[in-house]
């Protein structure tokens, strides 16, 4: 049993803990025993034994190296005690053993932002995204990570130019939304206007007397204050030639973004291709629909040594015809494509009125007339 999901760590970020990769890692088979291990270290990292905790998980790991859920709780617990280079290598690593699960990425991201690296925390988050497109956490966090982008950029331009206005004011606004955390600072421009020049107040004349006549005292000129003009600047017009050479790499790296954006979405288009015909496989298999079945294997399946195509799919028929009731499903699978070659790794489960198996399976498809047939199976990793 897991606790609480989500944290706020001292980037601003939430980061995930064990509930959330459990559920993405339902389909794997966790022994009453296991199970009882992994409480033990959640109850302790809960309650802050964070030593103990740590201990237990690396005995665990010592018998169990690859355990997703045990090794994504180590790399909380190092959070929690500020190792962070130790966690960082730790999701890193969950993320290339299980690069469908999207929490790895989250809190990778998060200890990035932690540490400056925004850009690392992006791409992570990216990643995270494109796993699980409905993962609201890692929307959220991506969001606060753009703020502090945006709010290292206004905070620049106001170093270069602390007359511009319009910087200023969406700094104020980014700060709002996310607080301070660009670790710069937005010092107040303060403008000075000249004084008003004081007015010139005349002496009164002295009235005149009979006698004796007194001298006329004259009033002093006070010569009225000129305020000084400010300084205009005149901006250097730029040079066409810089312009055009800046507006021709700008449109040469969008070129490049847009063909690697494009390049990606076919490849995850050719990943779904092949998913849909394994998962067509499993289905006819489930259904005992004998005809389909054999119809997803390729006219090159490699088959048995000294077997004939005949004898291989009379005895897969009789196979699934001697079943009652046959139930195939796959679990987290693993595509890599390769042109017209592709190979899917996965646990299957297998469940009829007579056997029961959770295995590792792999199978290689080719690509014949545009569709994706089985030429290989193997079973194991």
């Amino acid at each position: 049993m897991f606790f609480a999901p989500r944290r706020t760590f001292n980037s601003g970020l939430r980061y995930v803990l064990g509930r959330t990769l459990a559920l993405s890692l339902a389909g794997f088979c966790v022994f009453p025993a296991l199970a009882d291990d992994l409480t033990d270290v959640s109850q302790l990292l809960r309650s802050g034994q964070h030593v103990a905790a740590l201990a237990k998980a690396d005995a665990f790991l010592n018998k169990n190296p690859r355990d997703a859920q045990m090794r994504f709780l180590k790399g909380v617990i190092l959070t929690e005690q500020n190792k962070s280079a130790e966690a960082i290598t730790i999701f890193s690593k969950l993320t290339e053993d299980y690069p469908t699960l999207p929490e790895p990425y989250n809190n990778l991201a998060v200890l990035y932002a932690s540490s400056g690296q925004y850009e690392k925390a992006r791409t992570a988050l990216d990643m995270a995204i494109r796993t699980n497109p409905t993962y609201a956490t890692a929307y959220e966090n991506l969001g606060d990570v753009h703020a502090k982008l945006a709010s290292q950029a206004y905070d620049k331009a106001l170093q270069l130019d602390n007359t511009n206005s319009g910087a200023k004011s969406k700094l104020t606004m980014v700060r709002t939304l996310v607080g301070n955390t660009s670790g710069g600072t937005n010092p107040k421009v303060a403008v000075v206007a000249a004084a008003p020049s004081a007015p010139v107040k005349a002496e009164p004349k002295p009235e005149p007397k009979v006698e004796p006549k007194p001298p006329v005292k004259e009033v002093p000129k006070v010569e009225p204050k000129v305020e000084a003009k400010p300084e205009v600047k005149v901006e250097a017009k730029p040079d066409p030639k810089i312009e055009q050479q800046k507006l021709a790499q700008k449109q040469e790296a969008e070129a490049k973004r847009d063909a690697k954006a494009k390049a990606s979405a076919a490849a995850d288009a050719e990943r779904d291709q092949v998913m849909t015909a394994v998962n067509a496989w499993a289905k006819a298999w489930s259904a005992r629909d004998v005809k389909a079945y054999l119809n997803a294997y390729s006219s090159e399946f490699d088959l048995p040594a000294g077997q004939s195509r005949k004898a291989w799919a009379d005895e897969r028929r009789a196979r699934i015809e001697d079943k009652d009731r046959i139930s195939v499903k796959i679990e987290a699978p693993q595509v890599n494509v390769s042109g017209n070659n592709a190979t899917v790794k996965f646990r299957q489960i297998y469940d009829s009125d007579r056997v029961k198996a959770n295995s590792r399976k792999t199978l290689v498809l080719v690509k014949q007339s545009g569709k994706w047939h089985i030429k290989q199976e193997r079973a194991g990793s």
